[in-house]
């Protein structure tokens, strides 16, 4: 099998932040009387921060004006913007700079596809921005998973066919977004998240490059 790119989600892939977008929609939460949990928290995996905001006000039947969408969605991001300060190499999951470092010496090419708007910001806090080829994220204008869009841009920022790019996905989203594209997806996580991935993993702790592509091949 021809495989000529990585593609990986940030959020859950790369990095562990989940945390910190919780502690600032939580925070947000707090300030506007809404319910958030951590529960609610998983739900937005993927998904563009304005989609984030809809589904929290969704439970707690809520609405909010063009005007007072834009200044909550500005709140939240200012938070994680004080707590990205604190980021660091020490919220790099398991396994990833491995992977990526491996699949770099390979000639591999690598692209990051997210639905945040700070995906480069944090990809130079923990060190690894330098590693990839194209970072395509919400700063785009495309639509957001599990619209195939973000991975199409970054394919095309590759020079790579979608038949030949492998997305590393933690969300439903991401899946749905890898195979609408015509990609090979590869699910982090439970059964009942990614199992409808091509490969399931529990994490990338320990997998290989080479490991990768074998389970790929034969899940073809």
């Amino acid at each position: 099998m021809n495989f000529q790119a990585l593609i990986f989600d940030l959020d859950g892939v790369i990095a562990d932040t989940a945390g910190y977008h919780f502690e600032s929609w939580q925070q947000l939460a707090a300030e506007e009387g809404l319910a958030f949990d951590w529960q609610l928290n998983e739900r937005l995996r993927s998904l563009a921060r304005r989609a984030s905001l809809e589904i929290i006000l969704a439970e707690n039947g809520r609405t909010l004006d063009e005007p007072q969408m834009a200044a909550w969605l500005t709140r939240k991001n200012q938070s994680y913007l004080r707590l990205l300060e604190q980021m660091d190499a020490r919220v790099l999951l398991p396994g990833a700079a491995e992977l990526i470092a491996e699949a770099r010496a390979a000639g591999l090419k690598l692209a990051v596809a997210s639905a945040s708007r700070n995906a480069a910001a944090v990809l130079q806090r923990i060190g690894v921005h330098d590693a990839f080829d194209a970072v395509v994220d919400s700063n785009s204008g495309l639509p957001s998973k599990p619209a195939p869009d973000l991975l199409l841009c970054a394919a095309d920022a590759l020079g790579a066919a979608p038949a030949g790019c492998i997305v590393l996905e933690d969300a439903a989203a991401g899946i749905d977004a890898a195979l609408a594209a015509g990609m090979w997806a590869v699910g982090l996580g439970p059964p009942a998240r990614v199992g409808h991935a091509h490969l399931r993993l529990d994490s990338l702790a320990g997998i290989s490059l080479a490991a990768l592509l074998i389970a790929l091949e034969a899940a073809a």
